[in-house]
């Protein structure tokens, strides 16, 4: 009898790192995995300035396989945290009280075009100091993206604007997917106090080039 253990590694479109999925098991596969990475990803990644090779399993078994197949590497790894929002969980009375000097808009083409000249100083659109986006889609799985300039950081702006999408993903029955480093407190605490749920951890990997 003949057992086949097929698997894969996926490069996603945003060059955010690589996903392994599959049997653990396929030998022929996790042999040849180092010659591919030095001879075909290497060179495709220098060549979009990436100096690092980040990567997740699809499933635990495959996490000491590779550990294992990379040890040679100066294998580093971190714990990652995934929320999910449900529609009971919303804690909209936590919604933090933003400063004067802060103006919160929804981020539209209207908005970046200023036809109407509704803007007088256009100079602010490169004057944002904190947005949060969809920075991936998944039929209705919308993963959330946030980044403050590190001059605004520790003003609520983060929390502030997590609210705002949070508001907007269930006004249209998206859910949200927030993901952070177990290290990353703020990110953390951002979550939890808004009411997103820990649904499960995975570990990454990551070696330089």
């Amino acid at each position: 009898m003949i057992i086949h253990h097929p698997s894969g590694l996926i490069w996603l479109g945003n060059n955010d790192g690589f996903i392994f999925f599959g049997s653990e098991q396929n030998e022929e596969f996790n042999n040849e995995l180092n010659d591919f990475i030095d001879n075909i990803i290497i060179p495709a990644a220098k060549k979009v300035q990436l100096k690092w090779f980040e990567g997740v399993g699809n499933h635990e078994k495959r996490n000491s396989i590779i550990a294992s197949v990379f040890e040679h590497r100066h294998l580093g790894s971190w714990l990652q945290r995934v929320y999910t929002l449900q529609q009971g969980d919303y804690k909209g009375d936590t919604v933090p009280i933003m400063k004067h000097e802060y103006e919160l808009c929804k981020i539209s083409a209207s908005l970046l075009d200023n036809k109407d000249h509704s803007i007088h100083n256009i100079v602010f659109l490169q004057e944002i100091v904190s947005t949060c986006i969809s920075g991936s889609v998944a039929a209705n799985v919308h993963g959330i993206d946030i980044e403050t300039i590190e001059a605004h950081q520790g003003k609520n702006l983060a929390q502030t604007l997590a609210h705002h999408y949070v508001q907007e993903c269930l006004k249209n029955n998206w859910i949200a997917y927030w993901d952070c480093m177990d290290m990353n407190k703020p990110s953390i605490a951002i979550a939890e106090k808004i009411g997103f749920r820990n649904m499960f951890h995975f570990t990454g990997y990551e070696f330089s080039f």
